[in-house]
């Protein structure tokens, strides 16, 4: 009995203390990673500057881009809503020259200087046939991918049209480099299909899904080769909106479902094995997400409240950080 009681207090104390140190380390499974400005935000797009850790949200109510600085509660005004005559702010990134694209659904894409804000270039889809121009990814030589998702093609932009462009009033066409209509199931006339892309690091390839069907795509850059449907082993991509691919691990964005999924994808992109899927009311109708080190930063957009899926303000936007997927 002597010994007893203070073995069994220290064990309760290691049992509480190694307790204390998972959850310091690993902290609340999501929470707000900051706050956006406004209240007709309905957030869809993200970008990370990996060179300065700064991230970028745009709003698809107004067109305004909002900036993030490591550790800011709340993100800034980066672009005021209507700038430069855009009316959304969907897919965005910045590439390596410090470069931030933005697309804009009704129209095309703006690239913008993210140490002056101006405007560098900007493409458009000639014609006014329905367009509905959504998410880009820049592979490591500066050419810029965007999808279309009423048209299901992918636009393509290269670094001498941006210069072109930048030199004969900044402006410049959208033409598709690539056409999935006969790939893809069918779809109704100005019905949705592709979505979210990504390239992997070499740019050998282009991975597009199509959030309607569920299927993810490999679109080969090197060479002239077939679009090949990726083999999804455990899951499917159903309702998946952004993507994020660092190395072989892909993540997704699934929105009407409050889902995060992450896939292993092997070396050649031919096929993806389903690792981990977490589903939380929290996420607020996920549109997009990126990797900030350990963590997954996710847009909430509320779409279910307001912005093109329903009526009504809620009262504060927000993007969450995701641990441990």
């Amino acid at each position: 009995m002597p010994t007893t009681r203070p073995l069994a207090i220290a064990a309760l104390a290691l049992v509480a203390a190694l307790s204390g140190c998972g959850s310091a380390d690993e902290g609340p499974r999501i929470a707000t990673a900051y706050e956006l400005p406004g209240d007709r935000v309905y957030p869809e797009g993200i970008a990370r500057d990996a060179r300065t850790g700064d991230t970028y949200v745009g709003s698809y109510t107004t067109g305004a881009v909002y900036r993030a600085t490591p550790g800011a509660q709340k993100a800034e005004v980066f672009l005021p809503e209507g700038a430069d005559g855009r009316k959304t702010a969907n897919g965005m990134k910045v590439d390596g020259a410090g470069r931030l694209w933005v697309t804009d659904s009704t129209a095309g894409v703006a690239v913008y200087d993210t140490a002056t804000r101006a405007l560098i270039a900007r493409f458009d889809v000639p014609g006014a046939d329905p367009r509905f121009v959504n998410d880009v990814v820049v592979t490591p030589d500066g050419t810029a991918y965007l999808t279309d998702s009423v048209r299901a093609v992918v636009y393509r932009v290269t670094p001498d049209q941006v210069t072109a462009a930048a030199a004969q009033g900044r402006r410049g066409e959208l033409t598709p480099r690539f056409e999935l209509a006969g790939v893809i199931e069918p779809r109704e006339q100005g019905g949705f299909s592709l979505n979210g892309l990504v390239a992997d690091s070499s740019g050998r390839y282009l991975l597009v899904v199509d959030m309607v069907g569920g299927d993810l795509y490999r679109v080969d850059l090197t060479a002239d080769a077939p679009i090949r449907k990726v083999d999804l082993r455990g899951g499917d991509l159903i309702n998946a909106d952004g993507l994020d691919l660092r190395g072989d691990t892909l993540w997704a964005a699934h929105n009407k479902t409050n889902t995060i999924s992450r896939w292993t994808v092997t070396e050649d992109g031919a096929a993806a094995r389903l690792d981990e899927q977490l589903t939380d009311e929290s996420l607020g109708i996920p549109t997009t997400l990126v990797r900030e080190d350990d963590r997954t930063l996710v847009v909430a957009s509320q779409f279910d409240k307001g912005g093109p899926m329903g009526e009504g303000t809620p009262g504060v936007f927000r993007i969450v950080a995701v641990n441990g997927i």
